[in-house]
């Protein structure tokens, strides 16, 4: 049995949702957002809870049970709350800047970076070693911040590179003559 799967999904004020089929519509204040479920699983709308069943008793059906619900509750925080994840980044001479829909980043290259942003995300740079990506898609947020962080991962020995805010470098100690 699904512990996950067993909860329903409570629809906060102000969220509205649409079940037909296999296919949930979830409407907030931030956006519209849409689950299609796999036949495995029976959604039912019942006032503003939403309740996830398998369809039999399979390994494949009980998998599913626990995976939509959570993929419908996702859509229900991300059209409330959203979705955010922080970047930060630790270098000399590393910063990050935006202009209209490119952020560019000085990473030592011998060029800048132009990272050219999604339409369903919003980035912001609060200072210039602070990176904060935001949107009511987590699968996307997290997408958009690890292609961000992927130009110039931290290394262990002084740390320097792009990281998330509460990502932990494991430090080397360096050579020793």
């Amino acid at each position: 049995m699904s512990r996950i799967g067993k909860k329903p999904v409570e629809l906060p004020s102000g969220v509205t949702a649409n079940v037909s089929g296999q296919t949930v519509e979830v409407k907030g204040p931030k956006g519209t957002r849409i689950f299609t479920a796999t036949d495995d699983v029976t959604i039912t709308l019942d006032g503003n809870l939403i309740t996830v069943t398998p369809r039999g008793n399979s390994k494949r059906a009980r998998q599913q049970w626990g995976m939509t619900r959570t993929q419908i509750a996702n859509c229900v925080k991300g059209v409330t709350e959203g979705f955010k994840k922080e970047l930060e980044i630790n270098g000399i001479g590393y910063r990050a800047q935006l202009q209209g829909k490119i952020l560019k980043l000085a990473l030592g290259l011998s060029h800048d970076v132009n990272f050219e942003i999604p339409d369903d995300v919003t980035i912001t740079v609060p200072k210039p070693t602070e990176i904060t990506v935001e949107g009511i898609d987590q699968q996307v947020v997290g997408e958009v911040a690890a292609r961000i962080r992927k130009w110039r991962k931290p290394e262990p020995f002084k740390g320097k590179g792009i990281k998330y805010k509460d990502e932990y470098i494991f430090r080397k100690e360096g050579k020793k003559k």
